[in-house]
């Protein structure tokens, strides 16, 4: 008889992996919760809510520790620490366990981890916390109050201090914290399987002459998105339609993706309409040759090889097999033929590619500080020094991609974060040091609800809970010589 799993230890063991080892949550809990599969959806579900909640809110229950425990957080021995931290959420943010249960639990789990002379330090702090919870008095001064009250350090903050208002700011941070359903794209396939709408996100009905081709965007809504909807509902998942454009969806009620035979059929993609809109900005032209230089897990390459209809072509680049493998697994259920996954180094020069792409994608590595509501960990991994050093990788793999674009041709540039420093100012500098590119007017590929946002015509930062999505960056930069 098999036997039983320990739901708390599992999420034990993904708190030590992440924050003693300085593992990805997102990557450790995907593959704990791929391992435990046969977990029934409750148990699957709690440990997925206390491993991202405890490392989400990390920073207040530290702070909430240390006002019950004779012995401060960062002396206290890891194990015990994690377990701390784990029953401290549930006793804030999950009513439905018994404060009894959890304190319980929680010395259960510190005698098995070979903690048992703890066992009463455990249930002390547990059980003071429990009743003197509702009486925590956060920081007073504003801007430490924010980092306790949201987990955020506060070195973050300052930062964007600097080029947001305070609203603005902890708009972000409850965004962050919110519980968001999962955003997907439904496929998009030729000519065949398109349904025609009267109008198309960012222009006119008929699709926009460019040259002697014609625009491959989303003149069209796909018609494989109704029946992907209908399919889903079917099986229990509830789907909202995306705002932003048509083929976007939210999708709520799943337990495991790869689990639904239209996942596995490729008939959607995990994908943030942040992302998406970097191809719609793009606009691809039918037989477009496109090089996506950074493309793991090949989110943008497979889009924009959709977008193409079957035209062109789309190599996926990046750095490691790893990531490479990655790009194929999309590539392989997409079912594209005009699409191909390489291993290259986004740094190194590649001569034969010289002036080759109608469109280079540079969605290039950054702080993924737009992102910390999905990757709640890298608040904590990512310093002021780190940026730096990201800033000067940006500007390298630019320096050399910019080559690969012919002349009229577009460099999308785009980041996962809201730091000026990876963004605006890169754009600047790009600009200055390569008067042969020019700002592209995006205004027109993208929605009404967001031509307002663009800035100096080819640009948009995006604001997590300022809009619809996920903190991003895009910049399209057209080589007009």
């Amino acid at each position: 008889m098999a036997k039983p799993i320990n739901k708390r230890e599992l999420v034990l063991g993904i708190l030590m992996e992440v924050t003693e080892k300085g593992q990805y949550s997102h990557i450790v809990l995907r593959e704990v919760l791929g391992k435990y599969q046969y977990l029934d959806k409750k148990e699957r579900a709690f440990i997925t809510r206390v491993t991202e909640g405890t490392l989400e809110h990390m920073i207040e229950l530290d702070y909430i520790l240390d006002r019950f425990s004779k012995v401060k957080v960062k002396k206290m021995k890891p194990v015990i620490r994690n377990i701390l931290r784990s029953a401290v959420y549930q006793l804030k943010y999950m009513d439905t366990v018994p404060d009894s249960a959890v304190c319980n639990e929680a010395v259960k789990l510190a005698v098995k981890k070979g903690f048992g002379g703890l066992r009463g330090f455990v249930n002390g702090v547990l059980r003071s916390t429990a009743a003197g919870l509702d009486g925590v008095a956060y920081p007073e001064e504003p801007t430490e109050r924010l980092s306790v009250q949201y987990s955020m350090p506060r070195w973050i903050l300052e930062l964007w201090l600097k080029s947001y208002d305070r609203q603005t700011v902890e708009t972000m941070l409850q965004e962050f914290q919110k519980e968001k359903p999962l955003m997907i794209r439904s496929r998009i396939r030729g000519e065949a399987d398109l349904e025609k709408t009267g109008s198309r996100i960012g222009g006119e009905s008929d699709p926009q002459k460019i040259g002697s081709r014609e625009r491959a965007g989303s003149g069209c809504v796909p018609a494989e998105a109704k029946s992907l909807c209908r399919e889903l509902e079917s099986e229990g998942i509830h789907v909202t339609p995306h705002p932003y454009l048509p083929y976007a969806f939210y999708i709520s009620g799943q337990d495991y993706l790869g689990g639904l035979q239209s996942f596995q059929e490729g008939r959607f993609s995990v994908q943030d309409v942040s992302s998406m809109l970097v191809c719609e900005a793009a606009a691809p032209r039918t037989g477009d040759t496109v090089i996506d230089v950074c493309a793991a897990p090949g989110g943008k390459a497979v889009h924009m090889a959709e977008m193409l209809r079957g035209t062109g072509s789309v190599e996926a680049r990046d750095l490691t097999a790893y990531k490479v493998g990655l790009i194929q697994e999309n590539i392989d259920r997409s079912g594209l033929t005009n699409i191909r996954a390489v291993q290259m180094d986004a740094r190194a020069a590649d001569a034969d590619s010289v002036g080759k792409a109608d469109i280079v994608i540079a969605d290039l590595p950054c702080s993924g500080l737009g992102v910390l509501g999905k990757k709640t960990d890298l608040k904590y991994k990512t310093t002021e020094e780190s940026i730096s050093s990201l800033v000067e990788l940006q500007r390298e793999i630019l320096s050399v991609v910019k080559t690969y674009v012919r002349p009229g041709g577009i460099l999308m540039y785009s980041t996962c974060t809201v730091n000026p420093a990876e963004n605006m100012d890169n754009v600047h500098w790009f600009l200055e040091q390569n008067p042969e590119f020019s700002m592209k007017d995006i205004r027109e590929n993208l929605c009404e609800e967001l031509r307002g946002d663009v800035q100096e015509q080819g640009c948009l930062q995006l604001l997590p809970g300022i809009h619809k999505c996920d903190g991003f960056f895009l910049a399209c930069m057209q080589k007009d010589r």
